[in-house]
């Protein structure tokens, strides 16, 4: 078995303008496809994270709230390569995105921070 790279990895989100919002207009990724399902009743937004790797957005009419924070099962958080952390956390700043201070990864030594989507979910940025 070969499998060579992530192809796209998929969140859902309670409020599609605010999604769309965050992930288009402050991180700046490129729509790719945007349409809404109504035999599944949500909108499905992908968006280019790079040319192998896609971010599919989700929006059901109701979806359910994450059963716990931040230790349940499933995606625990998504983390963004960066070459140069502090430029990036100044430049979510400027967009009023609040990030935790930049602390060391304690097995790579690599600088990280968090910061949070509309709904809470963590994001990372990873140097």
């Amino acid at each position: 078995m070969e499998l060579n790279a992530i192809h796209h990895i998929a969140i859902i989100v309670s409020d599609y303008a605010a999604a769309r919002s965050f992930y288009v207009d402050m991180l700046g990724f490129p729509v790719l496809r945007e349409n809404y399902r109504p035999e599944k009743r949500d909108r499905k937004l992908d968006l280019k994270l790079n040319d192998d790797t896609e971010l599919e957005i989700f929006a059901p009419e109701n979806p359910p709230k994450r059963p716990s924070y931040p230790e349940a099962c499933g995606l625990r958080h998504l983390a963004f390569h960066v070459s140069d952390i502090e430029q990036t956390v100044a430049e979510l700043s400027a967009l009023g995105i609040a990030c935790e201070p930049v602390r060391f990864d304690t097995f790579t030594g690599k600088k990280m921070t968090f910061f949070r989507d509309p709904d809470g979910l963590p994001l990372e940025l990873h140097e």
